[in-house]
């Protein structure tokens, strides 16, 4: 079943605490209506007015609005929420399709308002439990018979909006049609990483994350080791969150973390190979006591103590043998130093956890960590009993989205090697799983759990321990990437920067793939070599797609490679670099294809200016776009500036019906640009990088990351379907001129004697007002699009010559972070 002849079109949830309004808010953001309902406070009169019987779920909504990170993709999505309470309005769930209920972890809570939902949902409505503990099927034997085929478990993590995972667990009798829709809804509308889950304690990712997190508070505790270690040892290394261990635990909260912890020992012990040792800390216990609940209480394994010059957080960390707080001191383990030149994930771990035991800290931490789960992992799929999941599919993913791992326990078993890894555990004296015996038995000389096949749509088959045969990796219809394609089609030319790969249909896409994909020469170089009129590649092919696999689109140009060349005085050799990128995005905007680029993560300075060149975009949900040049003191000088004045002008255009727009009406646009560029305003999502005029409105979006590729190569087949009809360069901008130059200067000396702002930003600022106005020109002077690409081009060489500058890009280059000069 597809679940695509259900529709959801309006949803209620039930239960307005942390997590049900998150949820509601995501949905929201989904553009779907929602009904958000909780209980009257008790004591409260029966005649009371709406406000008061309404109190919970409208202080709710209230925290939505301010809740850091954002919960809405927009403040506008807030519109979408219905609210009310249980007594008064549960008749509102009757027009929805879906039913959430998320109150408190008590099954008689549940039972009691489930059993008032029955008596106001539409027959055939789906019915779901965010319940994180309790056993679906327990829920569902509380329910009549006609609402348990409907009733499933869809366990969301926290916080909805940016966590992909969502565990479904279904029971013997939900109807497979309900697990289709709501898996299809939440995969393509909510962006959500749907994984099958059976109904075992804590499902999937809770089970395997309470697992390791509390192993390694083991480890810590046998070891002697400390906070501050074991969240070095435990983060970005293993490809895990640089949080570690610990800093994850503030940030969820002490207790929430205490509660699954402690929920789940209770049903351990009739769980067979469960271990015991892994429970709740001693010194956690005495924590909770104390109300050291993490962020939320201002401390936990850490504390805040004020900012430093730079603005960052001061910490102090627990030392978890006294409970006392003492300075933070980032340690050094000389294994991790090492590793830190290794810049794949698989030969970092396989690197880390062989190292000697006997004479590296880190390595004697890393064996058991890693070993120890990767046997549990392993004992917790078919044909073990009481497994967790089908399959290692559903493990791996569980983990990858809803802890953020890098790789699943089986990928890294993979990168450990699985037969050098377990001939080391046998040798120790070590169990081995049944599961890896059969793995080794089928495989022989080179045991992996995936292996590559490029005839599946998802590029990789998995070993089944059951079967003992390798199945291709399920994945949904649409859902594909770069490197799947690539296996199956290898790449049509590339350099280090860059690839062209045959996506199919006659869509060709271009992947950038360098680090963090800076731009540099080779990324220009390969697009504009592809693109320009005339090419080889242009004429192979009758569209185009930019954009690619890895974590972020774009962090914009090579500052390194900039700041080296001014520094080194070499000044026709930076006018080239900044006119070798104009050339860029002027062969994506006059491609005699249509180009469209899928932006997603962050899209910074040079990553926008290859966007809103585009034909068209298509846009991930979570998108973190920004023109933000003015931060290192520059100001955007491939064609971002000449575009937004292009855009203003007929933004103030359209206002009137006939077109001709008054100075006014044209100024009003301007200023809106002159602020995103002259403040470096990024959006925090894609419905707000429309706000900021960085997409348009015909512009689409994908709320499914997986799924932007596959859209993208659809919205460019479109555009040629359509008859797509490349622009020609412009010769008739009329310029807003001198006076609308002199009001945003007027503006930009104001706040520089207002101290808003530093000399330095008010000569960046009054740089973009010019190029934006067309210079000190008459107003309504038509000039052309290379009159504006000039005026980027002399104000960026200009800036670059600029010592506060050329301190701003080597401060952001060492920290990351702007300088305020």
């Amino acid at each position: 079943m597809t679940g695509l002849g259900r529709q959801i079109r309006k949803v209620a949830v039930l239960g307005a605490g942390t997590m049900g309004s998150r949820i509601a808010a995501h949905v929201a953001n989904a553009g779907v209506p929602v009904v958000l309902l909780d209980i009257v406070p008790p004591g409260t009169a029966a005649d009371a007015g709406i406000a008061e019987k309404n109190k919970f779920v409208l202080t709710a909504m209230e925290g939505l609005k301010k809740s850091k990170p954002a919960a809405f993709y927009t403040p506008e999505a807030a519109r979408l929420i219905q609210t009310g309470n249980f007594e008064d309005d549960l008749a509102l769930i009757k027009d929805c399709d879906w039913i959430i209920e998320v109150v408190a972890e008590n099954l008689e809570i549940k039972k009691a308002l489930l059993a008032k939902v029955e008596e106001h949902r539409r027959p055939g409505s789906i019915l779901t439990s965010n319940t994180s503990g309790i056993p679906i099927a327990s829920i569902a034997a509380t329910l009549s018979d006609e609402v348990r085929p409907h009733f499933l478990g869809t366990h969301f993590f926290n916080p909805p909006r940016y966590m992909r995972l969502l565990e479904i667990i279904a029971t013997t009798e939900t109807d497979v049609a309900d697990v289709a829709a709501i898996s299809h809804f939440c995969d393509t509308r909510l962006g959500k990483t749907v994984v099958r889950s059976n109904d075992t304690p804590n499902f999937i990712a809770n089970r395997i994350g309470t697992f390791s997190m509390g192993n390694a508070i083991r480890l810590m505790m046998e070891q002697g080791l400390t906070i501050e270690e074991v969240d070095t040892l435990t983060g970005a290394a293993l490809g895990w969150p640089k949080t570690g261990t610990f800093r994850l635990g503030d940030l969820v909260g002490v207790d929430v973390l205490a509660h699954v912890a402690t929920n789940f020992s209770a049903k351990a012990a009739s769980i067979e190979d469960e271990r015991q040792d892994v429970g709740l800390a001693s010194f956690i216990g005495e924590m909770l006591g104390k109300k050291w609940l993490g962020d939320k209480a201002g401390q936990g394994f850490y504390k805040k103590q004020g900012k430093d010059e730079q603005g960052r957080d001061i910490r102090l960390v627990l030392d978890w043998k006294t409970l006392e707080y003492g300075p933070s001191v980032r340690p050094k383990f000389q294994a991790i130093e090492m590793a830190k030149n290794v810049e794949s994930t698989p030969k970092r771990i396989a690197q880390l956890l062989h190292g000697d035991a006997s004479k590296d800290k880190a390595a004697a931490f890393y064996w058991p960590l890693l070993t120890e789960l990767f046997t549990y992992a392993a004992n917790r799929v078919p044909p073990v009993a009481n497994s967790i999941a089908d399959s290692i599919v559903e493990i791996d993913a569980a983990m990858k989205t809803g802890f953020n791992w890098e790789l699943g326990p089986f990928e890294m078993f993979d990168a450990a090697g699985v037969a050098a890894t377990t001939e080391k555990m046998r040798a120790a004296g070590l169990p081995v799983s049944a599961n890896v015996e059969r793995l080794l038995a089928a495989r022989g000389v080179d045991p992996k759990w995936y292996v590559d096949d490029p005839a599946t749509a998802s590029g990789r088959l998995y070993f089944d321990p059951a079967s003992g045969e390798y199945k291709a990796v399920p994945v949904a219809e649409g859902v594909t990437s770069f490197g799947v394609i690539k296996k199956a089609h290898g790449v049509v030319k590339k350099n280090p920067g860059a690839s062209v790969v045959d996506l199919g249909d006659g869509i060709a896409g271009i992947e950038l793939h360098s680090k963090m994909n800076a731009l540099g020469g080779d990324i220009v170089s390969l697009i504009t070599q592809t693109l320009k009129p005339g090419s080889t590649t242009v004429n192979d092919f009758e569209a185009f797609v930019i954009s690619g696999d890895s974590a972020n689109f774009s962090v914009g140009a090579n500052l390194m490679q900039l700041l080296l060349g001014v520094q080194e005085e070499e000044w026709d050799e930076v006018e080239l670099m900044v006119k070798g990128f104009q050339n860029m995005t002027q062969a994506i905007k006059f491609c005699p294809r249509p180009v469209v680029v899928a932006p997603y993560g962050m899209c910074l300075g040079g990553g926008v200016e290859i966007s809103i060149h585009a034909a068209a975009r298509q846009a991930h949900a979570e998108l973190y776009m920004g023109l933000v040049e003015t931060g290192v003191g520059l100001i955007p000088g491939g064609g971002g500036c000449k575009e937004l004045t292009i855009r203003s002008i007929e933004a103030g255009q359209s206002i009137r019906p006939d077109g001709r727009a008054e100075g006014v009406e044209i100024f009003e646009a301007l200023k809106k640009s002159f602020e995103t560029v002259a403040m470096a305003k990024v959006s925090t999502s894609a419905a707000e990088a429309r706000g900021l005029g960085y997409l348009q409105k015909t512009d689409a979006v994908t709320m499914n990351r997986d799924r932007l590729l596959t859209d993208a190569k659809a919205k460019a087949r479109a555009l040629v379907d359509a008859g797509y009809s490349a622009p020609v360069m412009r010769g008739d901008i009329a310029a807003p001129g001198e006076n609308a130059l002199a009001t945003l200067k007027l503006a930009v000396w104001t706040m520089r004697e207002g101290g808003f702002i530093s000399e330095h930003d008010a000569k960046v600022a009054n740089w973009a007002a010019w190029i934006l106005c067309g210079g000190k020109v008459t107003p309504g002077t038509l000039v052309s699009e290379q009159y504006l690409l000039d005026l980027e081009r002399e104000a960026f060489l200009s800036l670059c010559g600029e010592k506060k500058t050329q301190e701003r890009i080597a401060f952001t280059l060492k920290t990351g972070k702007p300088l305020r000069n």
